[in-house]
């Protein structure tokens, strides 16, 4: 069939272009913002893009519009189609009806961690030779993509992140109850999305609708020391369990030298993962893809080694570069206790260096202010801070970032200018320093603008060197 997606340039809309082309179906879709890399990828698979929501797209008479959630009552294309009485679905009840119905659906919830471990579950499948379809909301870096439909040969396998956003202007169940799951991981489960929840109870009666669609020949691998799951379970469970975590679980590791850990399950030890990345979170997550893929028959130990060769996920403490001396780091970090997790998991990893955390609070949530109390604590492992938040404009923040960060005294610098912010940085960075930038935006290419400005700095300085 022919379908226009509306909202395409979401990495979730995104990579269900991309599968619905590979399916065969024709794909056009539009946006409000089209351009690169987003614009670019789709273009190279053939699918034409309109800038955008203008009514006059009707006349492209797709079989099927597919809405993406970032559309609502207003948008001009979308009241056309409603005046119309043209057939129109959301992006994930599509997703669940053409492309994941025949599959056997291996989830990632949870409010942490979705798409590093769907990532690292779509890996560990691809090294036991499942060659699985995937649909993560990164790029993981051991396949340079977001989404396909299968690898090298045909799979009954998918892996896919399942969030709990709600599905549409017209259905506000969370995404993930479309999914179909056979294998869902409940990664954790904590108070997010403030835009659309009420509470933390609210979220829970989603996760529990999720849990009331796995089959009872699924199984759900749980996060065995999260209290919201337990009562998220205590509502209904009708398929196999298995637990992992820190405390006394089936599944948990033990820690050995450096990031490496021994993964133990029903107090056996399967093996050493040995490998680079670093943060309680990362092993917890490993912990839940190697007892996911259990599932579908990949053993422990093949498991274990594939995680040996995973490189990670694009914008999960992802090194930008070095200049002068200081390293700058990229991580998606959008919530005070991810924001807490990655200042910890650097600190593990550099010891007594220094750490500059960036932070721009951008997601709805945080934008909110819901949680801007928990932000001082989530930062204090760092030497300095220096927050950013615009003053004008869609991501401009409603609350004061300097008085919200203000527990942290005198190491706290707040900028609303890209430019301020950037030679800020520059002027207290020093040799050695790791710099450590956390959005869940593009945070206006602060990433490269630092690099730039270090690296001239330190031209400056051999300028100076060689003057003298």
């Amino acid at each position: 069939m022919h379908i226009h997606i509306l909202g395409i340039c979401g990495t979730f809309m995104g990579g269900l272009a991309v599968l619905a082309k590979e399916a065969g179906h024709t794909v056009t879709g539009c946006d409000a913002n089209v351009y690169p890399p987003m614009s670019t990828q789709l273009e190279a698979q053939g699918i034409t893009l309109t800038q955008g929501f203008g009514a006059e797209q009707i006349a492209l008479e797709p079989d099927l519009y597919v809405i993406g959630n970032v559309v609502s009552r207003g948008n001009p294309l979308m009241e056309e189609i409603l005046n119309r009485g043209l057939p129109y679905v959301s992006g994930p009840q599509w997703m669940g009806d053409h492309i994941l119905h025949d599959k056997w659906v291996l989830a990632v919830a949870g409010t942490h961690g979705k798409t590093t471990t769907s990532a690292m579950l779509a890996w560990i499948l691809e090294y036991a030779g499942y060659a699985p379809g995937f649909l993560i909301g990164g790029v993981p870096l051991n396949f340079g993509i977001s989404a396909r439909l299968w690898g090298n040969h045909a799979s009954d396998f998918f892996v896919i992140e399942a969030d709990e956003y709600d599905t549409a202007f017209f259905d506000k169940r969370s995404k993930f109850v479309h999914y179909h799951a056979k294998t869902a991981v409940l990664n954790n489960l904590e108070y997010d999305h403030a835009d659309i929840f009420p509470d933390v109870a609210a979220i829970e009666t989603q996760f529990h609708h999720l849990v009331r669609t796995v089959p009872g020949v699924g199984r759900l691998i749980v996060n065995g020391d999260n209290a919201s799951l337990e009562r998220v379970l205590k509502r209904g469970c009708w398929s196999e369990k298995e637990f992992f975590g820190a405390g006394n679980q089936a599944w948990r590791l033990v820690m050995q030298a450096g990031e490496d850990f021994d993964v133990v399950f029903n107090d056996e030890v399967q093996g050493t993962v040995h490998w680079n990345l670093n943060g309680e979170h990362n092993r917890q997550n490993a912990l839940a893809a190697i007892a996911a893929a259990r599932h579908v028959g990949v053993t422990p130990d093949i498991a274990i080694e594939a995680l040996g060769q995973f490189i990670s996920v694009k914008r999960r403490m992802e090194v930008r570069g070095i200049a002068d001396g200081v390293t700058v780091i990229d991580d998606f970090a959008h919530h005070p206790t991810a924001v807490g997790t990655t200042v910890a998991g650097l600190r593990h990893k550099v010891g007594a260096a220094r750490i500059l955390a960036v932070l721009e609070p951008r997601s709805n949530t945080m934008k909110l202010g819901t949680m801007k109390q928990a932000l001082p604590g989530s930062l204090e492992q760092a030497d300095l801070v220096f927050g950013f938040g615009a003053a004008e404009g869609k991501d401009a923040l409603g609350w004061d970032l300097a008085e919200a960060l203000a527990p942290l005294g005198d190491k706290v610098n707040c900028h609303s200018k890209i430019v301020d912010l950037v030679d800020d940085i520059v002027a207290q960075a020093r040799p050695g320093d790791h710099v450590l930038i956390m959005s869940n935006g593009g945070f206006g290419g602060v990433h490269q603008k630092l690099l730039d400005a270090l690296e001239n700095r330190a031209q400056q300085s051999a300028n100076e060197a060689r003057a003298a």
